[in-house]
């Protein structure tokens, strides 16, 4: 016997029916409900014969939507790449137990504050995150560690500890973006092109590299020179 495809259902239809019970005289209303259809459909039954169901909808550019937007709030490119592999992995429809959501995992209060009505509209949330990521860079002058961090558990927990918090997630966190963000530097640059020794693309006002180093207590901390 051929495997059977998914079959075809023809809806249901009802009619009201109204009669005199010849008992008691009175009228009596009944529904009757026609029996529906179920009609298997084989592999080669003619395309004619199959509903039709929508065609899936081409997948947008992630990479063209991320160099446009951190383009137009010059944030670097490979910076958003990082923050997006971290808390996503390019998932338009993430969805965190924190309530974090969507590609760039946007909290209800952050969507809000930089606009964003739709959090799983990869591009609306791409936006909403960069806008965040700008202003993060400009409220702690540019520090990448301090701006990750901030990303990860806000401004105001990156000023209560005056630098990256005591936070095994977030530090965590600030780790794993810079590791993504030497490989996305790193992959961002011309097939061929090497760095002279000593000096990389970024400039340092704008992409400071993001250094570990070992506490007194033993934790590792991050910071940028």
């Amino acid at each position: 016997m051929p495997a059977l495809a998914a079959p075809v259902v023809q809806e249901s239809r009802a009619t009201i029916v109204v009669k005199a019970d010849v008992k008691t005289g009175k009228l009596v209303r009944s529904v009757v409900v026609e029996p529906r259809v179920v009609t298997p459909v084989f592999p080669d039954q003619p395309a004619d014969q199959l509903q039709a169901t929508p065609a899936p909808q081409p997948a947008r550019n992630l990479d063209e939507i991320i160099e446009r937007v951190a383009g137009e709030q010059g944030v670097e490119g490979p910076l958003v790449h990082s923050v997006i592999r971290a808390e996503s992995n390019y998932n338009p429809h993430a969805l965190s137990p924190k309530g974090a959501q969507g590609i760039m995992q946007l909290i209800p209060a952050t969507a809000k504050r930089f606009g964003v009505n739709n959090v799983f509209d990869a591009e609306e949330n791409i936006q909403g995150g960069v806008r965040y990521l700008r202003f993060l860079l400009d409220y702690f002058n540019g520090d990448y560690a301090r701006t990750i961090a901030a990303y990860n558990a806000g401004e105001a927990a990156v000023d209560r500890y005056h630098g990256i918090p005591p936070y095994a997630e977030t530090q965590n966190y600030v780790y794993q973006v810079a590791k993504n963000l030497r490989i996305a530097r790193q992959n961002a640059k011309p097939a061929g092109k090497q760095d002279a020794p000593g000096q990389t693309d970024a400039k340092p006002e704008t992409a400071p590299p993001i250094v570990a180093s070992t506490g007194q207590d033993g934790k590792v901390y991050y910071r940028t020179p």
